[in-house]
């Protein structure tokens, strides 16, 4: 059993003792970062130049920064009620901004969206890599320290830990040989409030070094807060939710898109009417992935790298229910509909003909056969008898009476061990936390967290997962993607990256390796505003995540291009179609330039409608009646804060076009609002006395939009 402590000084000190004075610290993206043990092992280089520190992490989470004095006032509130006394890392300041100590350097594998764009330090430092190399390019890093946060519980058999939101590395760090010449530490930290999640993520203390145990940690988890999804991501959604396949297999990210496909799922099966009238009536550009879009009665199974909020609603809505077995001859059986998940002489007869139940029974056999089920939990093995519920049988399973007996102690039994998801990590808001904490057994043990390298390939068992991953659709997000196929979705043409490579590509090639599956890349059609507005369908871009040999299926607000197998004019044609109509002609001028579209080819008719003005028509009285929500899954906003915040980010919108902030702030210098309405708001924020001009200018900006959101009178 690992060693337990009370201090993270103390851990830091042990490890040092064992791996030297040059230390490559490894960590978990996400939640799975021990805040307090990597600050500790921070400090302490910090503060002694003859040690040495290097982090290898990824997907730092830290609380978001207000950038203005107003933005203070409103989110000051927000973020202590959100983020309580959640620690931050310490050295994330001083990485971002370009001065750590001269004896430490950070790595990142993956940066949380945008949070590093025009850091030099980190630009630099960034290392690109599927996350199923990730483990790999560590151990070429040099890692010699893992640290994990882990939970923990106490049981009959003593102290059990678990990996809980982060298996995803740590399993494969565990099973890696160690050898005596390289000194490797693996070291944890417990946290009272972290789910607990069993099966792969459930291991022994003795697979950590050192444990660090103290009440005195166990600060508030770090929470996404749930994400406002806009018409234009609702109509991504909808589009890419109809390519969905009952009985089928599903993954999507995390983010305002995913709970958006996650919401029209759930709509398709509350309200399928209103759901296929939405996309037929969204739908202009035809598409041969087109199915029938009904109620999903065999439900879905997941195999996802991040198991996120979305995905828990849509197990809580009976639409993730479709259970798979880790036994290729089982899964192969209900695939085909030769068994069903009950326990009947129709299974017993299909396990004794294909070898997965043997005429005689001995101790594996019979461990493996309780194990899903198939043969109750205390029957036993005694000399040459079978012992079924206490009646003593001959040892074979081609007896009539024997089967007769196995039969009635599994009566009204249905398989155990069916895994209705297989996750990597998880991240998401509060609410999703206290729902995993309270899982019962039965959907716990549906739930399996487990390593990257079984979510995100088939390397593994291609055989078993191919059997798994029926009609699987991987649904991920992109930011740009080429007249060619190509996506972008990490990085800019200049370098610049934005997230990282994560594991779409993982997910992209093997929807091009599993049969019956497709990668479904959603991107937003424009980025911008007024003059600032850019096309995402572009004739090439200087960056490439996903190649064009690997181009699947692109979905926009306005469609789905199926590009699998097409030439490079059809591609072309197709993504033209389901850009924005302010960009088409000039993207069909360039291609046809080119010589990859023929000179007399049109844009066909049912594409030249592709604007915002038609998705709001379409889509507004799904907003209206609360088929399409502001906020799907909630929110722990107020109504007050919601009217506040977007109606700061509208005003701060106007600042990127001169002619409408001029025009604007007119107008609302002339307006009068009603004081009383308007006090709680501008109380909220600070803003009833403006300090100056410019506070004034915004706080005339704000009554305005205030009112013509309908928050306020008129006077």
């Amino acid at each position: 059993m690992g060693k337990i402590l009370t201090s993270v000084a103390q851990c830091v000190e042990e490890t040092i003792a064992v791996v030297g004075p040059h230390l490559v610290l490894g960590a978990p993206l996400g939640l799975g970062k021990p805040v307090q043990l990597m600050n500790a092992f921070y400090q302490r280089v910090a503060a002694d130049s003859s040690l040495s520190l290097h982090i290898v992490t990824a997907l730092c989470l830290e609380v978001p920064k207000p950038s203005s004095p107003v933005e203070e006032h409103l989110a000051g509130p927000i973020m202590q009620r959100l983020f309580g006394d959640y620690e931050e890392l310490a050295f994330l300041a001083p990485y971002r901004a370009g001065n750590l100590p001269e004896n430490i350097q950070v790595t990142e594998l993956y940066f949380k969206a945008g949070s590093m764009k025009g850091r030099s330090l980190p630009q630099q430092a960034y290392v690109s890599s599927n996350y199923t190399h990730i483990v790999r390019d560590m151990a070429a890093l040099g890692v010699n320290v893992m640290a994990q946060l882990v939970a923990a519980r106490e049981s009959n058999e003593g102290l059990s830990l678990s990996l809980s939101c982060n298996p995803d590395l740590t399993l494969e760090l565990i099973d890696m040989v160690r050898e005596p010449h390289q000194p490797f530490m693996l070291v944890a930290q417990i946290h009272d409030d972290l789910p607990f999640m069993t099966l792969d993520a459930e291991v022994s203390p003795a697979a950590f070094d050192l444990i660090v145990r103290n009440p005195e940690y166990n600060k508030t988890l770090f929470a996404v807060p749930n994400a406002a999804v806009p018409l234009q991501d609702y109509a991504t959604a909808l589009h890419a939710s109809s390519l969905i396949v009952d009985g089928g297999t599903l993954q999507i990210g995390i983010g305002a898109l995913g709970d958006a496909v996650a919401r029209a799922c759930i709509v398709r099966q509350q309200d399928n009417a209103a759901y296929r009238a939405l996309v037929r009536e969204l739908t202009t550009t035809p598409c041969d992935l087109a199915i029938d879009c009904g109620p999903f009665d065999k439900g879905l199974y997941v195999s996802t790298e991040m198991f996120v909020n979305g995905m828990m609603h849509l197990i809580e809505h009976g639409i993730v229910k479709r259970k798979v077995y880790d036994n290729l001859l089982l899964q192969q059986a209900i695939n085909d509909g030769r068994i069903s998940h009950h326990i009947d002489e129709q299974l017993l007869a299909y396990g004794r003909t294909r070898g997965l139940i043997p005429a005689r029974l001995d101790g594996a056999s019979l461990q493996q056969l309780q194990y899903w089920g198939i043969v109750p939990a205390d029957a036993a093995i005694a000399g040459s008898a079978l012992v079924i519920n206490g009646q003593s049988l001959a040892n074979d399973m081609d007896d009539p009476q024997v089967r007769a007996a196995l039969l009635l102690a599994v009566q009204d039994k249905s398989l155990r061990n069916g895994r209705i998801l297989h996750g990597g990590f998880f991240l998401g808001p509060r609410d999703f936390y206290d729902k995993l904490r309270s899982l019962d057994d039965e959907r716990r043990e549906q739930i399996c967290m487990t390593g990257v390298r079984r979510t995100n390939q088939l390397l593994l068992d291609y055989p078993l997962y191919c059997a798994q991953r029926r009609n699987a659709r991987f649904i991920n997000t992109g930011m740009i993607v080429s007249l060619s196929g190509a996506v972008a979705s990490d990085a800019l043409e200049d370098g610049t990256v934005i997230s990282g490579v994560g594991g779409q590509y993982n997910f992209v090639a093997m929807a091009n390796d599993l049969p019956g599956a497709r990668s479904v890349l959603c991107i937003r059609s424009t980025r911008g505003h007024g003059k600032q507005l850019q096309s995402n369908v572009v004739p090439f871009y200087g960056h490439t995540t996903i190649p064009r040999h690997l181009r699947d299926v692109v979905v926009t607000e306005y469609g789905v291009a199926d590009l699998r197998g097409q030439s490079d004019s059809e591609v072309i044609k197709r993504l033209i179609n389901i850009a924005d109509s302010r960009f088409q002609e000039s993207l069909l001028a360039f291609a046809q330039t080119h010589g990859k579209v023929s000179a007399d080819y049109q844009i066909p008719a049912f594409a030249l409608d592709n604007t915002p003005a038609r998705l709001q028509k379409v889509l507004s009285p799904g907003r209206h009646n609360g088929l399409l929500p502001d906020y799907p899954f909630g929110t722990e906003l107020t109504g007050q804060e919601l009217a506040l915040g977007s109606s700061l980010r509208a005003v701060k919108a106007l600042s990127d076009e001169p002619a409408h902030f001029i025009a604007a702030t007119f107008k609302a210098l002339l307006h009068k609002a009603d004081p009383h309405a308007a006090k709680p708001f501008l109380e909220r924020i600070q803003l009833e006395h403006p300090e100056s001009t410019k506070d004034f200018v915004i706080q005339q900006l704000l009554l305005l939009e205030l009112e013509e959101r309908g928050f306020l009178k008129v006077s």
